[in-house]
C-alpha cells in the first residue's frame, strides 16, 4: 500500500495503546512520515507532557498550536480550557468568565460522567471538520481509558435527552463511526500482557464504539540477527559473555515472534512492525528512522487492506 494513501484514508487517526508501549513515539513517527509525504499534520495531545514535543526538540505543548517541524504542528487539549471555549462559542462568554473567577471550571467539567472526554472530543471534531490539517493525530489516553474516552459520546447521548450537549455527542459519534473521518491505530509490544490488552481493546472498540481499526502497530521489535548459534570459542576470554549474550538475544527473538504470531491468531488485523532502537530518550533522528520503518511496513501491506 502506498503510505500516502494510508495517511489519506481518514482525516483523524486516534493512536491508542497500553501505557509504556510507545504510542506517543508511534504518533511522532506517523506525523513525520505523513509530513515527509507532503501532508500537513496536527498532533493533539490530551494527557499532557507525554514527551512528544521533546522528541522533536521542543518544549512542552500548550493549548495554542506550536510548530514542531515543517508541516507538523501540535497542541495540548484540556477539558477546562475546552469548556471555556465551548461556552464562549455558544454566546456564554459572561458565564465562562464567572466560572473562572469563582474557580468552578473543574467542578463543571466533572459534573457528569464522560463530560471531560466529550469536551476534548468535541474540540477534536471541530478541528477535523474545519480541515485545519490534512491529517490529525490524536495521542489518546492509555488503553484502559481509551475505550471509556471514545465511548463517552454514546453514554452522554443516552442520558441527555436534548440540548447542545446531546447534539455535540451525536456529532462526535458521527465522526468516530465514519471511516473516512476517523480510524483508531492501536499500539502494542510483542509481550504477553500488552498483546492481551490490545486484543481486548480492539474488540471493545469495535463492539462498543463502532470505530474503524487501522493496522495494529507492534513496537519495539528486536531485529532478527543471524549467527547466534555460532561457536564463540574463537573469541577467547570473552566467549562465555558472548555465549550468554547470544542466548539472551535468541530467546528474546523467539519470545517476540511467538507473541506476534499469537496476536495475528487472535486479532485479524494487518500488523505494522517497528524496530527497537535500544534507547529511552528518542531524538528527532530516531523519529526519522521509525518514520522510514513505518513507511516500509505500510508499503508491504496489500494495495487494498481491509480493516475491521
Amino acid at each position: 500500500m502506498d503510505p500516502r494513501t494510508f495517511c489519506a484514508q481518514s482525516r483523524l487517526i486516534v493512536v491508542a495503546g497500553k501505557g509504556g508501549v510507545g504510542k506517543t513515539t508511534v504518533t511522532a513517527a506517523t506525523a513525520r512520515m505523513a509530513a515527509g509525504l507532503g501532508l500537513s499534520v496536527l498532533i493533539v495531545e490530551v494527557e499532557g507532557k507525554t514527551g512528544l514535543a521533546a522528541a522533536f526538540g521542543a518544549e512542552d505543548l500548550e493549548y495554542d498550536e506550536r510548530e514542531l517541524a515543517p508541516d507538523i504542528r501540535a497542541r495540548s487539549l484540556t477539558p477546562d480550557v475546552a469548556l471555556l471555549e465551548y461556552l464562549e462559542e455558544h454566546g456564554l462568554k459572561r458565564i465562562s468568565k464567572r466560572l473562572v473567577k469563582a474557580g468552578l471550571v473543574e467542578v463543571v467539567s466533572t459534573a457528569a460522567p464522560g463530560i471531560k472526554d466529550i469536551l476534548i472530543l468535541g474540540k477534536v471534531k471541530q478541528l477535523e471538520r474545519a480541515g485545519v490539517a490534512d491529517l490529525i493525530l490524536l495521542d489518546a489516553p492509555a488503553a484502559g481509558h481509551a475505550v471509556s474516552f471514545l465511548i463517552s459520546p454514546r453514554g452522554l447521548r443516552d442520558i441527555v435527552r436534548g440540548g447542545p450537549l446531546r447534539g455535540q455527542s451525536e456529532e462526535v459519534m458521527s465522526m468516530l463511526t465514519d471511516p473516512s473521518r476517523c480510524r483508531v491505530m492501536l499500539v502494542t509490544l510483542a509481550e504477553e500482557t500488552p498483546v492481551n490488552e490490545v486484543v481486548e481493546t480492539a474488540y471493545a472498540l469495535e463492539d462498543r464504539v463502532g470505530v474503524d481499526l487501522a493496522p495494529v502497530v507492534v513496537n519495539g521489535l528486536y531485529p532478527v540477527l543471524d549467527g547466534l548459534d555460532a561457536d564463540p570459542s574463537a573469541a577467547g576470554a570473552d566467549a562465555p559473555v558472548l555465549s550468554a549474550a547470544a542466548e539472551f538475544r535468541r530467546r528474546r527473538q523467539e519470545l517476540q515472534q511467538g507473541q506476534v504470531a499469537r496476536l495475528a491468531a487472535q486479532l485479524p488485523l494487518p500488523q505494522l512492525h517497528l524496530p527497537s532502537l535500544f534507547t529511552v530518550d528518542l531524538t528527532s533522528a530516531d523519529i526519522e528512522v521509525l518514520a522510514a520503518s513505518m513507511a516500509g511496513a505500510i508499503e508491504a501491506l496489500p494495495a487494498r487492506t481491509e480493516v475491521a
